[in-house]
């Protein structure tokens, strides 16, 4: 590979990281206020279970990185308040990382104009590796977080 390819590899990501991160944290709120096809929970993972079973979310989570707090955004690192309107907003929040997190994988085929194949893998294995935990995170905390801002529901008696 050349120069050229090896800067573009390595400065690529994370201009791509820090734009779409920038680009996220000046949207409007409101566009992250509910859950749209891509955020919304689905019935296997809605209670948590699997994110802490299968992944054992609760052990990894607190190393992530929370980028948006290095660009002025909502910090997610840690649960800062315990009132409705704080808690709401950060559910807000996990919406946002979780749409930014995807777009960048979405830049994925890019790298795939310039790269031979074996360099595509390290830049897939790269993309994964670098956003699907933090997605994870998100969706987890989101359950989480739905939980103590939602009332519980009251299932209706026949």
């Amino acid at each position: 590979m050349t120069a050229l390819v090896w800067t573009a590899n390595l400065l690529g990501w994370p201009a791509i990281q820090l734009g779409i991160s920038f680009a996220a944290l000046r949207l409007p709120t409101r566009i992250f206020a509910g859950d749209s096809w891509l955020t919304t929970l689905r019935g296997w993972e809605r209670d948590g279970t699997f994110y802490r079973n299968r992944l054992a979310i609760r052990s990894w989570k607190s190393r992530l990185p929370d980028g948006a707090s290095w660009l002025g955004g909502f910090g997610k690192k840690k649960l800062r308040q315990r009132d409705r309107s704080y808690l709401e907003r950060f559910l807000v929040e996990t919406r946002r990382a979780e749409w930014a997190h995807w777009c960048m994988i979405s830049c994925l085929p890019l790298f795939f104009l310039w790269n031979p194949p074996w360099a595509r893998l390290v830049m897939t294995l790269y993309a994964l590796a670098s956003n699907l935990p933090c997605i994870l995170t998100q969706r987890y905390n989101r359950i989480v977080l739905e939980r103590a801002v939602r009332p519980p529901r009251i299932a209706a008696s026949a």
